[in-house]
């Protein structure tokens, strides 16, 4: 296994542009790119050229709404954020293969909102975020991480349900976490480690 995350279509989410080599050849390597319409501005002025621009479109310059407007996808739910609104236009583009970056960096609550998001789009599509220190993937039942010896590890559990771990430093055998803080700064023993559980988990992995 690779730890490197498949990256068909990339959604570029409008938190702090990514600084870090892997999020950023992720985005070069893209077949298509997406820009919630709060992130679009600073694509574009980075350089971007995005294959579709999608959210409520309240942040988007007016001069990037007339350049753009043959791939701008307006969404006014307000029962959404454009991250959603991204990650849903995807899906019914028939795109389920998504890497979200640029969703973390600024507002607290914006990054923690995202996070817990990827609970919810996993029942969709095949869906993490890479930030500029790790890897965020959700999942439910078994799942085996491709890894690296040291590797730091956190698990933030969404439903309250037993958590085995195998191969990690701190080992969980079917414990319930109450508390996100209970289930970090773990360690990977190997190449690889492994989960189960029948509610949803957001594991983390540091790069280094």
């Amino acid at each position: 296994m690779d730890i490197l995350p498949k990256a068909s279509t990339v959604i570029i989410a409008n938190g702090r542009f990514p600084s870090h080599p892997l999020p950023l050849s992720l985005i070069e390597k893209a077949e298509y790119v997406v820009c919630t319409d709060g992130a679009a501005n600073d694509f574009i002025a980075r350089g971007g050229k995005p294959d579709a621009i999608v959210g409520d479109c309240d942040s988007i310059s007016v001069e990037n709404r007339i350049r753009f407007a043959h791939i701008l996808h307006p969404n006014s739910d307000q029962e959404t954020n454009d991250l959603t609104k991204s990650v849903l236009f995807c899906v019914e583009s028939k795109r389920r293969e998504i890497v979200i970056v640029g969703g973390t960096g600024y507002r607290e609550d914006h990054t923690l909102g995202n996070i817990s998001l990827l609970a919810d789009y996993m029942e969709m599509a095949e869906v993490i975020m890479v930030t500029n220190y790790g890897i965020f993937t959700p999942m439910r039942g078994f799942a085996e991480f491709a890894s690296h010896r040291g590797q730091q590890v956190s698990l933030f559990p969404i439903d309250r349900a037993g958590i085995t771990t195998h191969n990690l430093k701190y080992p969980l055998n079917k414990r319930i976490l109450t508390n996100w803080w209970q289930g970090t700064l773990n360690e990977s023993l190997g190449t690889t480690f492994a989960l189960e559980s029948q509610g949803r988990v957001i594991v983390f992995r540091l790069y280094a």
